[in-house]
């Protein structure tokens, strides 16, 4: 069985779950899955339209995008690098 590229509201509807289930892996604190999720849930809004990201709810639609960029964005060290931090523990 080949998978179709979801479309119309099957896309909002697993976007919002995906950001949902990324949102409950930061609470459990499990970084690595709720990264690899929140990767996914940001390729699927990103194919989403204006009218579309609109149907998303606000308080998933923030912490995709400001809440979850500043623990995850670019900016940040990507785990399982050999890179050590200034602080050394004693």
């Amino acid at each position: 069985m080949i998978d179709q590229p979801l479309q119309g509201d099957a896309l909002i509807k697993e976007t919002c779950r995906r950001i949902r289930l990324a949102k409950k892996l930061w609470d459990a604190h499990n970084n690595a899955a709720c990264r690899r999720e929140r990767e996914r849930a940001l390729k699927l809004y990103n194919q989403l339209t204006k009218v579309q990201k609109e149907k998303i709810p606000q308080q998933l639609r923030v912490w995709l995008r400001y809440r979850s960029e500043k623990y995850f964005g670019a900016h940040r060290t990507p785990p399982g690098s050999k890179h050590r931090s200034s602080r050394r523990r004693r």
